[in-house]
């Protein structure tokens, strides 16, 4: 396994640890997602300065990468929320199904156009869903868990801006530059949340808490950038879609959140349509460049 692969699997394998995280921690998603974001921004700021790229740090990021803070804060708290009632992996693929809903987006309102097969795939991951939930939509009597399945949705719209909002940054914003500012800004937003929570904080919780501003925090994303200098986009999307698959692997190991054979079918369905997604985006993007610029 050469290196920029290994990093897109490191990556997406840190990033699906922060709900078992949160679960030992044992704190409100408030907090974890404050000293997520801050404890990942600070150690960015840090790598920065240490590798002598102090110019990237000491830069204005702009208003949009702040925004996209705001939403990134967002779509964490709203994640960690939802898995506190319900299962981890009912939380993810509806989290997952961001990809679906940004494309959607993008088709009536940024001009970027879905194709027959993109279509297609949304209904494929929209199918998935429903087989997540076993086609049963009656949540009557289930209070907790639609009130998880409603953060989870808000987890998921957040996570929607953050795509749509990541494109209209301009490219001179360096990637960590982003990252950082990102994350400082996004806990700026849970600050004033994680106070009002006024909890003891005991030894063995600051370790998970430093585990999330490490692990999903700052090298999650330091992985994903090592990743992506090397791996065409199609190559480091489907990876990603380890992410999902190591939050129901955990969620099953550690916590016995077992699938049935029909939710883990919609569990595949969702991961397959948005690899096959990454793959079509792909293609499409080299069509466009090439007729661009045709051989002269």
């Amino acid at each position: 396994m050469n290196l920029p692969v290994l990093a897109a699997v490191l990556a997406a394998v840190f990033m699906g640890t922060i709900g078992a995280i949160s679960v030992y921690a044992g704190v409100s998603a408030e907090t974890v997602t404050f000293y997520r974001l801050f404890i990942g921004a600070v150690l960015m700021g840090g790598f920065l300065l240490f590798t002598g790229q102090k110019d990237k740090l000491l830069t204005w990021p702009g208003i949009k990468v702040l925004l996209t803070g705001a939403f990134l804060a967002g779509f964490v708290v709203f994640y960690v929320m939802a898995m506190n009632h319900t299962s981890m992996a009912n939380a993810v693929m509806l989290l997952y199904l961001a990809p679906v809903t940004a494309s959607v987006i993008a088709h009536f309102f940024m001009g970027e156009r879905l194709s027959a097969a993109s279509a297609a795939l949304i209904g494929v991951a929209l199918f998935g869903f429903a087989m997540m939930m076993e086609f049963n939509f009656n949540l009557s009597g289930q209070t907790a868990e639609a009130l998880g399945l409603f953060y989870a949705l808000c987890a998921m719209l957040c996570y929607a801006a953050f795509i749509l909002t990541n494109r209209l940054i301009h490219e001179r914003v360096h990637v960590l530059t982003r990252s950082g500012y990102q994350m400082l800004a996004g806990a700026l937003c849970m600050l004033p949340f994680m106070l009002q929570q006024s909890e003891s904080i005991d030894g063995a919780q600051w370790g998970w808490l430093i585990s999330a501003g490490i692990f999903p925090g700052f090298l999650a994303i330091m992985f994903a950038v090592i990743a992506l200098r090397s791996l065409p986009a199609a190559t480091y999307g489907t990876l990603a879609y380890l992410e999902p698959i190591t939050v129901v692997a955990l969620a099953w190991v550690l916590f016995g959140q077992s699938l049935s054979m029909l939710q883990m079918s919609g569990s595949a369905l969702i991961i397959m349509s948005g690899v096959f997604q990454a793959v079509l985006s792909q293609r499409e993007s080299r069509l466009s460049e090439a007729s661009l610029c045709p051989e002269q």
